[in-house]
């Protein structure tokens, strides 16, 4: 496991320290969330949490929570949840984050919105002084018309590219939409960029996370920081 790895893995199992028995648990989507997965299934295996039941944001999520033997449940079933961890692409100096690199953006989303606290675990190479500095913001459309979605997000400020399979093939989300990437370069004001992108029909999500995040668990050389978001 390289050093990046190992740090996700330290923020992975430090934000399961959160989880208490008989909680509805998020679980985050991506190889930084896969770490808190395995924690809470070991620790579930072991007796130590009781009762914890899982909502996944992926179908990924939810094979790799049914293999490690996590019980789950679902939003229709257990519409608040007490606590969800998840990881970004970037986060910012106000714990903004850009999300959706794995493709998840939709649900996570929809499971961020709908829980009491909202951990994120980063490795610390996931902090930028703005939005956009490293990473593209993915945006989730429908496919009709997808190529008018193009022209749009162009007239923002965005470099465009759709996201494909290393076949070529077109990467589908779990709802069957694309994704477009779209680089805008740093993102002086994401409300602003956030509205705009949702103002255009056919375009279902980005990948814009604001003041989502409660804690932000970050990993690096000098061990674990806890930052929280300033009320």
């Amino acid at each position: 496991m390289d050093t990046v790895q190992q740090l996700k893995q330290q923020a992975g199992e430090y934000a399961v320290q959160f989880v208490t028995s008989g909680m509805v648990v998020g679980l985050g989507h991506g190889s930084t969330a896969i770490f808190a997965v395995r924690a809470i299934a070991a620790q579930l295996a072991t007796g130590e949490l009781k009762d914890v039941v899982g909502i996944p944001c992926s179908r990924q999520v939810e094979a790799d929570a049914r293999a490690l033997g996590i019980p789950l449940t679902t939003l229709d079933e257990a519409p608040v949840i007490d606590l969800t961890i998840d990881g970004a692409d970037e986060v910012d100096p106000a714990l903004n984050l850009i999300k959706g690199g794995g493709g998840a953006l939709l649900r996570e989303k929809i499971v961020a919105q709908a829980s009491r606290r909202e951990i994120i675990a980063v490795d610390e190479g996931k902090l930028v002084p703005a939005l956009g500095t490293a990473w593209a913001v993915p945006v989730e459309v429908v496919p009709f018309g997808w190529r008018t979605q193009v022209d749009y997000l162009t007239t923002l400020g965005a470099n465009v590219t759709v996201r494909r399979l290393s076949d070529g093939e077109f990467f589908r989300t779990d709802q069957g939409n694309l994704i477009l990437d779209c680089s805008f370069g740093p993102i002086a004001q994401p409300e602003e960029l956030a509205t705009q992108i949702r103002a255009r029909a056919g375009i279902v999500e980005h990948g814009l996370c604001l003041e989502i995040a409660d804690d932000v668990i970050v990993a690096g050389a000098a061990g674990i920081r806890h930052l929280q978001r300033k009320a």
